[in-house]
């Protein structure tokens, strides 16, 4: 059976999106975010004299749910 993410999970994949792109990955509303959505991937980040140089994460976000009828 294949995934669907809910309106929630592709809201939340969207601001995952805009914290990536704009090189918020180290908070805790971030952690908060990336459980939300089942994220299991890897972000990298790549900091140099304290300053975020570059950001990005792996596709195929989504993890398997159980089966749920």
């Amino acid at each position: 059976m294949e995934f669907v993410p809910t309106l929630d999970e592709e809201r939340g994949f969207g601001e995952f999106r805009r914290k990536v792109r704009s090189s918020e990955l180290l908070s805790a509303s971030m952690e908060r975010l990336l459980s939300a959505i089942h994220f299991t991937g890897r972000v990298s980040v790549v900091v140099q004299n304290g300053r975020v140089l570059k950001s990005g994460y792996e596709e195929g976000y989504f993890r398997m749910r159980e089966n749920r009828l």
